[in-house]
């Protein structure tokens, strides 16, 4: 039971923090660069966890790593995109032309 406290931790962070508590889904993966926790939400639920310019994802990351520590594991955090997702792929430059500043 000591091995997931920290799943069971982001289980219980995240379920507070979203509108839909019966959505979130954590996976547990464990290799030689340490654990890999993977997180699932409704895809209304995606502003809140990541919050503005990914200050909550940061801050859940951290309070993670707290944990890893406590029980000697690293600990990272992946969230997952959700199905149908509109936002762009991040790291190629391009975006819609508004977000770019072209005129048309």
């Amino acid at each position: 039971m000591e091995q997931s406290a920290d799943r069971e931790f982001l289980e219980y962070l995240v379920k507070a923090l979203v509108d839909h508590p019966e959505d979130v889904k954590v996976d547990r993966k464990v290799d030689e660069m340490g654990v890999l926790l993977s997180l699932r939400v409704n895809p209304l639920d995606m502003g809140q966890v990541v919050g503005r310019q990914g200050a909550t994802a940061k801050a859940i990351r951290s309070l993670l790593r707290i944990v890893g520590i406590k029980n000697n594991a690293r600990v990272n955090l992946k969230i997952e995109e959700p199905e149908g997702s509109t936002r762009p792929p991040r790291g190629n430059g391009e975006g819609r032309r508004e977000d770019r500043g072209e005129n048309y």
